[in-house]
């Protein structure tokens, strides 16, 4: 058993497919295909149900995998280790950041932290925010940005933004002369909503829930821009914080609060709890905690 064969297997696990995990990996799908059978092999038993498009860990697989992973960070934290003891200001940090976070927040910050730091690598992945809190808790992100709240017993965090989320409608939308409604007034609306991997998916559909009802979906997107779009169309309502509509055309879009309950969109960069971290996670957390100030 070797490292590669470990990390081409987790990576086959995340993606439910070696095709994906070849693209990702950047390499050939045989070649992958062929170390995991060759683990398979070297350990007697079967890691993954081929019988349906998309592949499925077996009981024993899950287990494999979650061993795999706790491996696979103790490499990566002995790597860290030396580099730091070497005295060797370079290293890869690996950040997850959701679509409607990155541009408006980080763009500037990891040009800032690049010209400081430029020998060490930034690897971004987009997820939703409940992917993100995942792949950090896994190890396989260093830090990650997501809508509180998170599981403090796990994660350390860094609040760095608090708005109140805002009620999108079409201009000619029978609210649209209001400046304020309660969510229970909007149970016969049409819902534009983030995909359900994002944490505002979870949020909204429970302030629906304690007022009384469940949303009627008609769109669910990961693009905030889509949705707003969709909502100025007139396919539905979308919530919002205002970030990500402040330039929405007003001819065709209106802005409203909403309450009983609010809801807030609540950022912290997260990072794991007690984990090592190496020269450049430490660099990117002191210059985080130095620019990036709560609002």
């Amino acid at each position: 058993m070797d490292i590669r064969q470990l990390t081409y297997f987790v990576e086959v696990a995340r993606q439910g497919s070696f095709t994906q995990a070849s693209l990702t990996l950047h390499v050939t799908q045989p070649t992958i295909s062929k170390m995991v059978r060759n683990l398979e092999e070297e350990l007697g038993v079967t890691l993954f149900d081929r019988s349906q498009k998309k592949i499925h860990l077996t009981d024993v697989g899950e287990v494999v995998y979650a061993r795999s992973l706790d491996i696979l960070q103790s490499l990566h934290n002995l790597h860290s280790a030396l580099d730091d003891v070497r005295q060797i200001q370079t290293g890869t940090l690996r950040i997850g950041l959701p679509p409607m976070v990155g541009a408006p927040f980080f763009a500037s910050l990891l040009a800032d932290f690049h010209q400081r730091y430029p020998h060490v690598r930034i690897q971004l992945e987009e997820h939703g925010g409940k992917r993100v809190e995942q792949l950090v808790e896994e190890g396989s992100l260093d830090f990650g940005a997501t809508v509180l709240p998170v599981d403090t017993d796990v994660f350390d965090i860094h609040p760095f933004y608090n708005e109140e989320l805002k009620l999108l409608v079409p201009a000619g939308h029978r609210l649209a002369g209001r400046e304020r409604v309660q969510f229970g007034e909007l149970r016969d609306d049409s819902f534009l909503m983030f995909s359900e991997e994002f944490s505002l998916h979870d949020r909204i559909h429970d302030a629906c829930r304690i007022a009384g009802f469940q949303p009627q979906v008609v769109c669910q997107s990961s693009q905030w821009d889509l949705l707003r779009q969709m909502v100025a169309a007139g396919l539905g309502v979308a919530l919002l914080p205002e970030i990500l509509y402040r330039d929405a055309p007003t001819d065709s879009i209106r802005v409203l609060g909403v309450e009983h309950p609010r809801l807030h969109w609540n950022l912290a960069v997260i990072w794991r709890k007690e984990r090592y971290l190496s020269f450049a996670a430490r660099a990117w957390l002191s210059f985080l905690q130095e620019r990036l100030t709560k609002v």
